[in-house]
């Protein structure tokens, strides 16, 4: 969009992060353990998880928060997988994703997802027995 100015979408999710820790919220890293169970028997599995972790952006009294300003599968999988993780793994109980809604998307510097697409796809794929509570909150410049 050549001669419009842009929201950044990496300095937005800066600033809430600066917010975000100065009133107390952490993000929280585990460490992944690949198994090795699942191969068939011929394969040598190269042990290599260096590194490997999963990371909630922040957390506070068991309310897990994800921003993102990111491509749609990032927010899918924020609320379809990784929330249910950190439950599993007694880190939260609930959580909170932050994404933009169209009409501020319409206005970033990069192509990002948005909450009314976010949600037709979470009301089409219906509840699921794994899920837990979590609120989007769509938000605007």
């Amino acid at each position: 969009m050549p001669g419009r100015m842009l929201f950044d979408p990496r300095s937005i999710n800066r600033a809430f992060k600066t917010e975000f820790l100065q009133r107390g919220w952490a993000p929280v890293r585990v460490p992944c353990e690949y198994s090795s169970s699942y191969y068939v028997p011929e394969y040598a599995v190269r042990p290599d998880n260096r590194g490997a972790f999963r990371e909630m952006d922040f957390v506070k009294s068991s309310l897990g928060v994800e921003v993102q300003f990111g491509k749609y599968a990032f927010m899918v999988y924020n609320v379809c997988a990784k929330m249910t993780i950190f439950k599993n793994l007694k880190h939260i109980d609930c959580g909170v994703e932050i994404v933009p809604v169209k009409a501020f998307a319409n206005e970033m510097s990069t192509g990002v997802s948005y909450f009314e697409q976010f949600l037709w796809d979470l009301e089409a794929r219906g509840v699921s027995n794994i899920d837990i509570p979590v609120l989007i909150i769509g938000i605007d410049a």
